[in-house]
């Protein structure tokens, strides 16, 4: 199920990790785990934020991908199913058979 996972970070969560040298382990961990086919980073609402498009292989795989997010970053996470073009179009098409 491919699903986006956007996330705003909590600022003093982040901050004492990127204080203490520990962001950067903490994200490729993330990003090792979940191996993402897009992620972008940014500013949002005045946190540190990200999107991530992640193809994930099944419903419960959620609690895996998002409970670190909770614990270790105190984010405010929003899960979306999403899909790319290819998807979209034989989605269509099943509306017309």
């Amino acid at each position: 199920m491919r699903t986006m996972i956007v996330a705003e970070l909590d600022t003093e969560k982040s901050n004492r990790l990127i204080a203490e040298g520990l962001m950067p382990e903490r994200m490729g961990a993330m990003l090792a785990a979940l191996k993402p086919e897009a992620a972008y980073f940014y500013p949002a609402g005045g946190h540190r934020a990200f999107t991530l498009v992640v193809d994930l292989d099944q419903e419960s795989s959620l609690v895996a991908a998002v409970e670190p997010l909770w614990l270790e970053l105190g984010a405010h996470v929003t899960l979306t199913p999403c899909m790319n073009a290819e998807e979209l179009r034989a989605g269509i098409d099943k509306l017309t058979s």
